[in-house]
């Protein structure tokens, strides 16, 4: 079982992804240390994982194979689907398909 701390009492030496990738780190593969909670009304409370500063390792760097199946899982989100078009912003999942092919109606056979 891992330590549980409220927001903002978590003690020093420990940080979430997103702050160890703010200071230019990554986890490298240790487990998480601790956990994180911020209540919420009417909802579970928002949680975040924390790991060790002192264990994280610097970002690995960028490489021109990285950028370019990057730029090209990136290009194949932008596709949509139904129409097979460009649609000039990434489809959000939860249409599954371009805004206008989503708003079009539905012919029903």
């Amino acid at each position: 079982m891992i330590p549980v701390y409220r927001w903002r009492l978590a003690p020093e030496g420990l940080a979430t992804f997103r702050q160890l990738r703010a200071m230019g780190l990554r986890p490298a593969g240790q487990p998480v240390v601790a956990q994180l909670e911020r209540p919420r009304r009417r909802r579970g409370p928002l949680v975040a994982f924390l790991y060790r500063i002192d264990l994280a390792r610097p970002v690995r760097p960028m490489t021109p194979a990285r950028w370019a199946a990057l730029a090209k899982a990136n290009a194949a989100r932008r596709v949509c689907p139904a129409c097979w078009r460009d649609a000039g912003y990434r489809i959000p999942t939860s249409l599954g398909m371009c805004v206008p092919c989503a708003d079009a109606p539905q012919l029903v056979a």
